[in-house]
């Protein structure tokens, strides 16, 4: 159902986008600093929280494996080992790569069932309960996440980053 990919694939392949923008701007702040990048991508906004770089990796798991259960595919494994801000960017531009081939086709109404693990239990929920409940507030929570912790630590960076360009 085009109504289910419309609210999704294009809304996180964006949210990933503008991700990638500000991690560009972390990385040219370290550089312009002269920090040492592996601070800032290990910068975390509470000790139990995760760093950057594990936000980063997370927001891309859930993006492609929550797209991959409502559209009934799989989802493409990354092994989590990035360390640098190029790496990172480079796993969400494959992760927006393999968003880009999920089509409206592979959606149905909503009410296909998605099984998942949460909190270390199998839970099913229909696919559109699914999208709006878990993967898009886990997606803009890890992103969110992420650029507080370049803000939090001096990267010039604002709303209009975290949201992007207005579109007509």
């Amino acid at each position: 159902m085009p109504a289910m990919y419309d609210a999704s694939v294009p809304t996180i392949t964006r949210a990933l986008q503008n991700y990638i923008r500000v991690l560009e701007k972390g990385a040219a702040y370290a550089e312009a600093k002269k920090i040492e990048p592996s601070v800032l991508l290990q910068g975390r906004l509470f000790p139990d929280m995760f760093p950057l770089a594990k936000q980063v990796q997370i927001a891309s798991d859930i993006a492609k494996s929550g797209m991959a259960r409502i559209a009934g595919v799989e989802a493409p494994k990354y092994e989590d080992n990035e360390a640098t801000f190029a790496e990172l960017i480079e796993r969400l531009r494959k992760t927006i790569k393999f968003l880009g081939t999920l089509k409206p086709a592979q959606f149905d109404d909503g009410a296909r069932t998605v099984t998942f693990q949460a909190q270390g239990e199998s839970k099913t929920l229909s696919a559109s309960r699914y999208l709006f409940t878990r993967v898009l507030p886990n997606v803009f929570f890890h992103c969110t996440t992420g650029y507080n912790i370049l803000r939090h630590n001096g990267v010039e960076i604002g709303k209009g980053d975290f949201l992007g360009p207005v579109e007509s």
